[in-house]
């Protein structure tokens, strides 16, 4: 069975720089590293992922804790921060929460330590003090996506601007009965990002005058599902609403699935934005504001790689990524036709 001696003595270099090679350390050239990788190949080296461990000190596995692995963002985000770890010859160690409230506890603060994991990339959820105090406590690299930490290295977009992007864009159509779709439970999982969309769009409200009426806000638990018995309860309202702000594009596609089934037509009787740009909006003509998916997830994993001292980064710590309205065909200046009207 071929060793890794066996590499270093073919290849003409110390068996720790081989070791460092294949692993993807720094200070390896790419050139010396492409040659041993080679080498390695040709000769049908194979390294033990124990002996590794035991010999670094490392597992060469990344936890990703993901509050709803079925959602398309997460997976998203998955994707791009999975490829940026794989390059650098990483595993990842997927944990989702599925919602529950207890899985989150057990997983930040027991299994991600009992596994082993070099990392810890948590994504959406806001770390309470404890687990942050704790995991700090363990010295255990923690990078944060869609939530900012100040001890940890985090990438996110702007929800509060985000979410003034879309209704500062349904008011300039001169929209003033706007209805919000989101998660309005937190459910004890602590997301960023629903509570600050939310925030954002009653001070654009109360910004350019407009009441705000409870009645307007709806639960859409970010799903289509949810966006579609939103849209249905939105069109059951003695008085509708002119337009539709959706916290993300599943919902909105619901709510435009709604529209449909009840002969609602969009725009001409209400309008509807999203935020994402989901992959499917385009096909449902949607109007949304984009926000770069993989590309957060791809941050993240430069972040991890950085905590680990394998590559360096040239991104700050805190990362906020732009965003961009695209408009298409759902939103439109109000009309005769779109003036609120008796369910």
């Amino acid at each position: 069975m071929t060793s890794i001696d066996d590499v270093a003595r073919e290849v003409g270099m110390s068996t720790a720089t081989v070791s460092r090679a294949l692993r993807g350390l720094p200070r390896v050239s790419q050139e010396t590293r492409d040659r041993v990788i080679e080498t390695a190949r040709r000769l049908g080296y194979v390294p033990s992922p124990h002996a590794a461990s035991l010999a670094s000190g490392r597992t060469g596995t990344i936890a990703i804790v993901v509050p709803f692995v079925t959602r398309w963002f997460f997976a998203m985000v998955v994707d791009g921060a999975e490829q940026v770890l794989r390059a650098q010859g990483f595993d990842v160690l997927l944990y989702n929460l599925a919602g529950d409230v207890g899985t989150r506890h057990r997983v930040l603060q027991t299994h991600v330590l009992t596994k082993r994991v070099d990392a810890i990339l948590v994504l959406g959820l806001g770390p309470t003090a404890e687990e942050v105090a704790w995991l700090t406590q363990q010295a255990c690299p923690v990078v944060i996506l869609g939530a900012e930490v100040p001890q940890w290295p985090s990438v996110r977009i702007d929800d509060v601007a985000v979410s003034r992007t879309a209704v500062g864009h349904l008011i300039e159509l001169g929209h003033r009965r706007i209805a919000y779709v989101g998660s309005l439970v937190d459910e004890g999982l602590d997301f960023a990002t629903p509570r600050a969309r939310r925030r954002a769009y009653r001070e654009m409200l109360a910004e350019h005058a407009i009441e705000h009426d409870p009645a307007l806000e709806t639960e859409g638990h970010f799903t289509l599902v949810g966006g579609r018995q939103a849209g249905n309860a939105l069109l059951d309202l003695p008085q509708r609403p002119t337009a539709v702000f959706c916290a993300s594009d599943e919902m909105a596609i619901g709510v435009l699935r709604a529209s449909r089934e009840r002969g609602v037509r969009v725009p001409e009787d209400w309008s509807v934005i999203g935020i994402d740009d989901h992959e499917m909006a385009p096909y449902f003509d949607l109007t949304t504001v984009r926000q770069p998916v993989s590309e957060q997830g791809a941050v993240a994993g430069r972040h991890i790689l950085r905590c680990l001292g394998v590559a360096t980064v040239e991104e700050p710590e805190h990362v906020v990524l732009p965003t961009e309205l695209v408009v298409r065909g759902t939103t439109a200046e109000i009309g005769l036709s779109a003036q609120p009207t008796r369910g």
